[in-house]
């Protein structure tokens, strides 16, 4: 509550301001044309685009995780023929685990190293525990 109460008094007149001038420029362009879409794609999640405002955990962007996904971008066109879709998704899953791992302050070879050496042993009722967010080293 005390976020948004610092928060709302500066938002809410900008966030006002945006969402006349959008609703504005929609009637002026041709529907179906790259703006139309553009619009009524923010329009349509709106409430979601403006909840930041009201929850401190919310950020008012995505900019760290895009930064965190652009190696990976960027790398695509060299992953073209990861052999299989199988092993496509596998190396989305471990490419998964180690940005998540970063995310969370680790190294990501010691947290494959450990994961992976622990991991046949490790009861199903624990799995979670190996979770970037969860794990401790052994």
């Amino acid at each position: 509550m005390e976020f948004r109460k610092m928060t709302w008094p500066n938002a809410y007149p900008i966030i006002k301001a945006l969402h006349d001038w959008m609703l504005a420029q929609r009637d002026l362009v041709p529907n179906g044309s790259a703006t139309a879409k553009a619009l009524d794609y923010s329009l349509k999640r709106w409430v979601a685009l403006t909840r930041y405002p009201d929850d401190g955990a919310v950020p008012i962007d995505n900019n760290p995780v895009e930064n965190q996904i652009r190696p990976w971008a960027l790398g695509r066109s060299n992953w073209l023929f990861a052999g299989s879709l199988r092993s496509g998704k596998r190396a989305a899953a471990i490419m998964s685990l180690i940005q998540s791992a970063r995310l969370n302050a680790h190294d990501p070879y010691a947290y494959l190293k450990d994961v992976l050496t622990r991991l046949p042993t490790q009861k199903a009722s624990g799995i979670n525990q190996l979770l970037p967010h969860q794990w401790e080293p052994a």
